[in-house]
């Protein structure tokens, strides 16, 4: 049975061709339903993102899954492996280890993909789709990618501006659950900024945007992680004071913070320090803010300069994170030639048990016929042993015949120790 990964991604396929080649969960849920009765489509987790779909499976025939994945987006196989990657047991592997731990992200090191791989796992375990086997492979890349996570700096450095604007407030303020953010504007940029924050576990965030109906979406979007408040354009300066954390990003014209205003609400609050972030080009917030004691103002060139240092310590961390990918990697093969050889050894040791069972039987049935027990017994145990031979004689010949002698050399080694302990346990029952 091979572990093969096959999919397309943001390095092999356009925007357009990956929106053709996606799932939810729903139509995974049907398609997983008419899969139970071809085996070969039977042990599956499909991965389907913005930037990725990929399908892990466990298959005698990858062939199999490659058409599976084209007639199910109603793509001619020829047209798909124009795009397609396809990896088998160790390379596939590695692949979901790198995609696990973010290193394949199109953002290097963005942490949400670990739970969306964790999410289609779960899915495909609901529609018992999900063989013992193939969690077990998704539990180790679960594993790599949070020893990526933690013992790299691979995830540590802000690369997105609304990731440099959360990171930003959790450096200027030491308790990120007392903080109140207000959002100004509820754009694009806006929305990453109030989502990451709510992730870092601010206490509220009020938004403040010209059409009520775009606040209360983002407002609904946010609800189930944090308390939000939705305020009118026009008492942007009143609520001013509330916030420890202002993010703006209009799109005006015009600055819409003005200097009096902060001055205003840095009294309201007896000068408690606020953290003011300006998004906007051009700017919102009047720059003279800064000089105001208590006042910290962030422009884009700002976030932008730290963003472009957080790249290329991002990009060497990940170099230690691939080295470590690759260990693992090796480490998994290991441990399933361990895994192997403990289900071999396990039927060895049935296959013996039988023979035991079968050669007692007969020499039972032998002393009821009136045969000489010492006879029997030498009997019993040359046939025995012969059997029990067969397979290890016959690894030695193999062995021989071998270009590598290492294995030849680890097989004599191990008969010497066998017959050392053999003379030691001989020499302890004479005392």
């Amino acid at each position: 049975m091979n572990f093969v990964a096959i999919g397309v991604n943001h390095h092999t396929a356009s925007v357009q061709m990956r929106e053709k080649i996606a799932f939810n969960a729903e139509r995974l849920r049907a398609l997983f339903a008419q899969n139970q009765n071809q085996p070969n489509l039977n042990d599956l987790v499909v991965v389907s993102t913005c930037n990725r779909t990929e399908v892990y499976a466990m298959t005698e025939q990858p062939d199999q899954v490659l058409n599976w994945l084209a007639q199910s987006n109603g793509f001619e196989v020829k047209t798909l492996l124009q795009h397609v990657y396809r990896y088998e047991d160790v390379q596939a592997m590695t692949h979901l280890m790198r995609v696990a731990g973010g290193l394949d992200s199109l953002m290097l090191g963005e942490p949400q993909i670990l739970g969306q791989v964790k999410s289609a796992l779960q899915l495909a375990k609901d529609n018992d789709v999900v063989s013992t086997n193939l969690n077990r492979l998704f539990e180790f890349a679960f594993y790599a990618a949070k020893r990526v996570r933690t013992e790299t700096a691979v995830g540590e450095h802000a690369i997105s501006m609304g990731y440099a604007v959360a990171q930003l407030a959790s450096q200027v303020f030491s308790h990120m659950s007392e903080l109140t953010v207000m959002i100004v504007a509820a754009g694009e940029m806006n929305s990453l900024v109030a989502k990451h924050l709510a992730e870092m576990g601010v206490a509220k965030i009020i938004i403040c945007n010209r059409t009520r109906q775009r606040a209360e979406n983002l407002a609904q979007e946010l609800g189930a992680r944090v308390a939000v408040e939705v305020v009118d354009f026009d008492q942007l300066a009143m609520q001013l004071h509330r916030a420890d954390v202002v993010s703006s990003c209009t799109g005006s014209l015009h600055q819409v913070i003005h200097y009096d205003d902060v001055k205003k609400a840095l009294k309201q609050r007896k000068y408690q320090p606020m953290l003011m972030v300006d998004l906007a080009v051009p700017r919102d917030i009047d720059d003279k803010v800064n000089k105001l004691d208590g006042i910290y103002l962030y422009g884009v060139d700002d976030l932008q300069s730290v963003i472009d240092e957080n790249m290329v310590q991002r990009r060497q961390a990940a170099l230690d994170a691939e080295v470590m990918v690759s260990q693992l990697a090796s480490q998994f093969v290991i441990n399933e030639k361990i895994h192997q050889a403990g289900r071999e050894i396990h039927h060895y040791r049935e296959v013996a048990e039988q023979q035991r069972q079968a050669e007692l039987e007969f020499a039972l049935e032998q002393l009821k016929q009136g045969a000489e027990p010492e006879a029997l017994l030498e009997a019993m145990s040359y046939r025995l042993t012969k059997k029990m031979l067969h397979i290890p004689s016959k690894l030695f010949r193999e062995a021989a015949k071998s270009e590598d002698p290492t294995h030849f050399e680890w097989l004599n080694q191990t008969i010497l120790d066998i017959e050392q302990h053999a003379r030691t346990l001989k020499d302890l029952n004479k005392k």
